[in-house]
């Protein structure tokens, strides 16, 4: 298993260096949040293909990452292909920028450390697959681990797509959406992303309770991340600014994470 993860690890570092180039050509790195998604499917393609007799809990491993995965990097390159450089690189890479260290900065600051997160947040599934026998049978902790991952991916898949229509429209400029799956968490696309992996985390506990162990790091942090650090915390930050009362009303009855029903059922509406 070391030998297979230590491959995976090098393919990683890899195609980091190949898009890292690329960045630095076009000074953006903003396409790397496409990445997040597409490497941890990628990273589960590679675990698959290195299993000499995959089974079914290996396959069945694979294919949810791979799924989640590159939809996610789809959806993050056509955003990021529609409305350019993230301002949250702009505000990591602006001193650098400024002294010439651009090429450096993005290497260290963002493509490898990204790359290290990517490779310890998609440790279930990695060794998950590269675990898994032949004869091994899914339980009912897999069959727990799916619906748990079923409903993720509605919320996470759901919840982008009303968020597209939503930006789509220009009549919706400056309001808030609160309608849909909005109306019941503030970030339906972050709660999809916890449900999801701590789902596969499930299906890796189902191949052993020892591997979930070794693993459990994986969704741990990237439910800090979500929650604490890069997710709900930096986002509502700008909206906070960008929309003021309107956003504040939101949050007064709007569940921030959990779908929870609203406090109220007076609402604004979806142009505040």
């Amino acid at each position: 298993m070391f030998e297979a993860l230590a491959i995976n690890a090098a393919i990683l570092i890899a195609l980091v260096l190949v898009q890292w180039a690329i960045s630095v050509r076009i000074d953006d790195v903003s396409f790397i949040d496409a990445f997040w998604g597409a490497g941890m499917g990628v990273l589960a393609i590679t675990s698959w293909l290195q299993v000499e007799r995959p089974g079914a809990l290996a396959t069945l491993l694979m294919v949810m990452t791979a799924a989640w995965g590159f939809r996610l990097g789809g959806y993050l390159f056509r955003r990021w292909r529609r409305e350019g450089e993230d301002k949250r690189y702009k505000m990591i890479l602006k001193k650098d920028r400024e002294k010439g260290n651009f090429a450096v900065a993005a290497l260290v600051k963002v493509w490898l450390m990204q790359a290290v997160l990517l490779f310890l947040v998609s440790s279930p599934a990695q060794v998950g697959i590269l675990a898994t026998t032949p004869g091994t049978a899914p339980g009912w902790l897999t069959w727990l681990g799916v619906a748990i991952y079923a409903i993720g991916i509605f919320f996470e898949w759901v919840g982008d797509w009303q968020l597209a229509r939503f930006k789509a429209d220009p009549a919706n400029e400056g309001a808030v959406l609160d309608t849909g799956l909005w109306r019941y968490t503030r970030h339906p696309n972050y709660f999809g992303d916890f449900a999801a992996w701590w789902g596969i985390w499930l299906v890796c506990a189902s191949v052993g309770w020892g591997y979930a162990a070794a693993t459990v790091i994986g969704p741990l942090f990237l439910s800090f991340t979500l929650t604490k650090w890069s997710g709900v915390t930096l986002l509502e930050k700008g909206m906070d600014r960008s929309k003021g009362d309107k956003y504040a009303d939101y949050k007064r009855r709007t569940s921030a994470f959990l779908p929870l029903p609203p406090k109220s059922d007076t609402r604004a509406g979806a142009k505040g």
